[in-house]
């Protein structure tokens, strides 16, 4: 065996964490202005005085605009080669919630964010293809791709809430640029049409399976996206903090989150991919019930981590369980794990603003806490193999 040989499946392994590291960096971009929703607003309700409807509507043209377009874009990739996909995506997700803060009238605004989600309709099947070709059966190396995302989630709030506290919500114009950047890296770096061939294989598709995936999807999206738009407000209106310490409590839920989609992706490499979605459903419902009934401020910070760890355990585990059970239709697959079930957690946005309206916030969380009953009822009838 020659030196070369020995060299090229190394250096083939590094050229794909190379490209894995460019799909996780730009899902995280692409998700950062999905978390810009909900980290604006709160402060849509306090600059612009929207009720909690009008402002759940914002959360609501996102999920609108992300959900609904996700299958037949996946149908389209996995049909055409779309390899500048992404790329558009992620450049109109940032130029839609960028310019949102800048117009004064609801339509307008609304508009706006509900082009920002078809942007992340755009960019998630074609990202997910990319990433399930560069993956391979790994995990662990899914999981770094959509720990991207919770990435971005978590950045949001982070470096929107200076600067939304400082200039209100034209600072939203400031998270452009990111999005035109890493548009441009993902054209500049699109894999040849043979290294795309050469990640696909060949399968039966198992779409009962499949179904009842996406309908665990649905229940963890309804549960992430319900913590995800109220808990700032839990903190304000329920436990009487001030807006730099809900700023924190988001912040601490989304770190979480970063930590259970790479949590889950190495447990799944261990223990199997159904035990570890149903791991994750039963323990989102005490880290909910704590982050609930505590007394506050401080102390249910370390649920709002422990509540975004078992949210996100699964994540990763659903996006590659959904392509193995679709391996012919990986982008299909991830416009439905990573873009429409996702999504339609947002269309909830309104039931729980209803809620928040009759209840506080704190009712919001009450129903939180039974949602993941749901999840692990499905999780039951997944095949093990």
């Amino acid at each position: 065996m020659t030196q070369t040989s020995v060299q090229a499946p190394a250096a083939r392994a590094t050229s794909a964490w190379r490209r894995m590291w460019l799909w996780a960096a730009a899902h995280a971009v692409d998700d950062l202005y999905q978390g810009l929703v909900p980290a604006c607003v709160p402060y849509f309700v306090l600059d612009r005085h929207y009720g909690y409807v009008a402002a759940s509507g914002l959360t609501l043209a996102a999920a609108l605009g992300s959900s609904i377009p996700q299958p037949f874009i996946g149908l389209a990739v996995d049909r055409f080669r779309l390899g500048w996909m992404a790329a558009a995506g992620v450049a109109l997700a940032g130029l839609g919630l960028g310019l949102s803060g800048l117009v004064e009238p609801y339509p307008a605004v609304w508009a706006l964010v509900l082009l920002s989600g078809l942007g992340v309709a755009m960019f998630h099947p074609a990202a997910g293809k990319g990433a399930r070709e560069t993956a391979g059966d790994s995990a662990t190396a899914m999981s770094v791709f959509a720990a991207g995302g919770s990435v971005g989630f978590f950045l949001a709030p982070v470096l929107a809430t200076p600067a939304l506290i400082a200039m209100g919500v034209g600072a939203t114009v400031l998270f452009i640029p990111p999005a035109l950047l890493v548009a441009f890296a993902l054209l500049r770096n699109r894999p040849s049409a043979g290294a795309a061939v050469a990640g696909t294989r060949a399968g039966t598709d198992r779409w009962a399976p499949f179904m009842v995936l996406t309908g665990i999807e649905v229940v963890r999206s309804v549960t992430f996206f319900g913590v995800l738009t109220f808990i700032e407000l839990f903190w304000i209106r329920h436990l009487e903090a001030g807006r730099g310490l809900a700023g924190a409590a988001l912040a601490c839920f989304l770190v979480g989150g970063v930590a259970g989609t790479l949590i889950g992706g190495r447990l799944a490499d261990r223990i199997g991919l159904v035990r570890t979605v149903q791991i994750g459903g039963l323990l989102a419902i005490p880290a909910l019930a704590g982050l609930r009934l505590l007394p506050g401020p401080s102390l249910p910070l370390l649920f709002a981590v422990l509540a975004g760890i078992a949210i996100n355990i699964p994540f990763a585990v659903l996006v590659k369980l959904g392509q193995d059970y679709l391996p012919n239709r990986p982008g299909t697959a991830a416009g439905v794990t990573l873009g429409l079930a996702v999504s339609v957690g947002g269309l909830a946005a309104p039931v729980f603003g209803v809620t928040a309206e009759a209840y506080g916030p704190q009712g919001v969380f009450t129903v939180l806490c039974v949602v993941p009953i749901a999840a692990v009822a499905l999780g039951l009838f997944l095949p093990r193999r």
